[in-house]
C-alpha cells in the first residue's frame, strides 16, 4: 500500500464493514499459475472470488512444484472461500467476513491479523458473498471442529445467524445487532464508546458544557443509554432527540443549530443512517456549525473530512483483539457479557482547519498525538 493511499483508508470503514460484494469469477488461465511466486501471489488475492477454494499443496518431500500444482482451484457454487492455504491452523475459531475487493477488503486483514495474534494461532477464515449455501458452511465448520465464530460485518452475521446452536457466535464490524441475530452473545459495535468521545471533547474544547444529538432509536438506544452516563461523569448536558426518518431529523438539527450557543454548546454526529443522512443532513450540520463557530464532533471517520472538529475511529488489529478475547473465553466456558458493546479500541482523527476556524489553539504536541489529521499534511 502506497503512502499517499493509507489515510484513505479509514474513510472506507463504515462501508467495509456492512457492505458485500457480487460474486467474481473463478477461473483464470493457467498461464498465470507459472511460478511458485505466482500461486503465492494467486493464494493472497483469492478472498476476492467468493466462489473459490485455495487448497494447500500436500507435501512433496520438499521438491519445489510449479505455480499449476501448487494451485488447485475449484469452482464452487456457495459463495463462499476457504482461505486453507494461509488461514487455516486447526483452531477452534473461524471468522466470517464480507467478500468485498480492496480497498475495503484490508480492513478485514487487519482484523484477521488481531485476531491470530491475540489466539497465538491461524484461524480458518471464510469471506462470505451476498448469496452462500448455509448448510455447506455449516458442514464445513463441523469437519473442523469450529466452537465459535467471529462473524464480521452484516454478511457474517448473517452467515453466523444460521449456524448451528453449538456453535458461538461473536459479532463484530456492525453498528448493533438484535439479540435474535446474535442468539444471545457477544457484539463489539462500530460505534465508538461515547465516555472516549466525551473524555477527548473535553481536552480538546475544554468549554463544552451541552452536547445535542439526533438518533434513530431503532439503532440507537443502547448507545444513547451509555452517553447520558458518559456526559454526567464529564459534566456535560446531554440533549438527544429522537428521529425516526429523515425528514424529522433535519426539522430537529434545524431546531438545534438555530438555538445552539457556540460558547458553550457542541453537535455530535452518531453512526445512524436514519439521522446523518451524507447529502442532505451533513452538508446541513457542517455549513450551519461552521457559519456560527460551533463544534461539531462525529463517530465517523469520513465526517473530519469534509469538516468535523474530530472523530474516533476503530483501531482494527486492536479490535481483532478485543473480538479473539471473547471468542476465547467462549471456547473456555467463561460467562461472555450479552448484548451490544461501545467500541473502545478506538484511534482519533482530527481537522486542524476547522480547529483553527473555531479558534481553538492545540499545542503541537497534542495535535501530534491525534492519528490522521486533515486536512492531509
Amino acid at each position: 500500500m502506497t503512502k499517499s493511499f493509507r489515510p484513505l483508508l479509514p474513510l472506507l470503514l463504515a462501508a467495509a464493514y456492512s457492505a458485500g460484494a457480487a460474486p467474481a469469477t473463478a477461473s483464470r488461465a493457467e498461464a498465470e499459475l507459472a511460478s511458485p511466486a505466482a500461486a503465492a501471489r494467486k493464494i493472497a488475492g483469492l478472498a476476492r472470488q467468493p466462489e473459490t477454494e485455495a487448497l494447500p499443496p500436500p507435501a512433496d518431500g520438499g521438491r519445489e512444484r510449479s505455480g499449476a500444482q501448487l494451485l488447485a482451484v475449484a469452482d464452487r457454487s456457495g459463495g463462499v472461500i476457504r482461505l486453507a492455504a494461509a488461514g487455516s491452523g486447526g483452531g477452534p475459531i473461524a471468522v466470517l467476513y464480507p467478500d468485498i475487493g480492496e480497498p475495503y477488503r484490508s480492513v478485514f486483514a487487519k482484523i484477521i491479523e488481531g485476531i491470530e495474534d491475540r489466539t497465538r494461532n491461524k484461524v480458518a477464515s471464510y469471506a462470505v458473498g451476498g448469496s452462500f449455501n448455509a448448510q455447506e458452511l455449516a458442514g464445513e465448520l463441523r469437519r473442523q471442529d469450529i466452537q465459535v465464530v467471529i462473524a464480521l460485518g452484516r454478511n457474517g452475521l448473517k452467515a453466523a445467524s444460521g449456524l448451528d446452536k453449538g456453535i458461538g457466535v461473536v459479532v463484530g464490524g456492525v453498528i448493533s445487532a438484535s439479540e435474535a441475530d446474535t442468539r444471545g452473545g457477544t457484539v463489539l459495535s462500530l460505534a465508538p464508546d461515547p465516555a472516549l468521545l466525551f473524555a477527548r471533547l473535553k481536552t480538546i474544547a475544554p468549554r463544552t458544557q451541552r452536547v445535542f444529538v439526533v438518533y434513530d432509536p431503532r439503532q440507537n438506544e443502547w448507545l444513547i443509554r451509555l452517553a447520558h452516563e458518559a456526559a454526567r461523569a464529564q459534566g456535560i448536558e446531554l440533549v438527544a432527540q429522537e428521529a425516526a426518518d429523515l425528514k424529522r431529523a433535519v426539522a430537529l438539527y434545524q431546531n438545534v443549530l438555530a438555538a445552539a450557543d457556540p460558547r458553550r454548546d457542541a453537535v455530535w454526529l452518531p453512526q445512524d443512517n436514519a439521522t446523518v443522512d451524507e447529502s442532505t443532513v451533513l452538508p446541513l450540520v457542517l455549513q450551519e456549525s461552521w457559519s456560527k463557530g460551533l463544534v461539531v464532533f462525529s463517530s465517523n471517520v469520513a465526517h473530519v473530512r469534509r469538516g468535523a472538529l474530530f472523530a474516533l475511529y476503530p483501531n482494527n488489529v486492536e479490535l481483532g483483539r478485543a473480538l479473539a478475547a471473547s471468542a476465547l473465553g467462549v471456547v473456555a466456558g467463561a460467562p461472555a457479557p450479552r448484548g451490544t458493546q461501545p467500541l473502545r479500541d478506538v484511534l482519533t482523527a482530527f481537522n486542524t482547519r476547522t480547529a483553527s476556524h473555531l479558534g481553538l489553539s492545540l499545542p503541537i504536541l497534542q495535535q501530534r498525538s491525534f492519528d490522521l489529521l486533515f486536512p492531509e499534511q
